[in-house]
């Protein structure tokens, strides 16, 4: 397994099933458009089976999510979700400005 990254750094391979928000999250701003062939890195796990990833970094820690049809529908439902809250957030009323006069 190749990767372009600081070989100081734990790595770990995820499936799609248990990432959490926050690996999502990254997912998301790194591939806001969904990621392409080129993104993808191939390896062979220790059953000799070939493995797609996707990778991204925390500041100590190289994510490997492996690539699949419900990853990509996980990210997109990830990403509604949180503009979905954003919107809701932007309409909740602030605090109420008092007139002194």
């Amino acid at each position: 397994m190749k990767t372009r990254r600081n070989s100081n750094l734990k790595k770990i391979i995820v499936d799609y099933k248990k990432l959490n928000n926050d690996i999502l999250d990254l997912l998301v701003t790194k591939y806001p458009d969904g990621y392409e062939d080129e993104h993808i890195i191939k390896f062979k796990n220790a059953k000799n089976e070939i493995v797609e990833c996707v990778e991204v970094e925390t500041e100590d820690t190289l994510y490997l999510v492996k690539v699949s049809k419900r990853l990509v529908t996980a990210m997109e439902d990830f990403d509604e979700t949180n503009d979905s809250k954003i919107e809701r957030e932007q309409d909740l009323p602030g605090e109420p400005e008092i007139d002194e006069d």
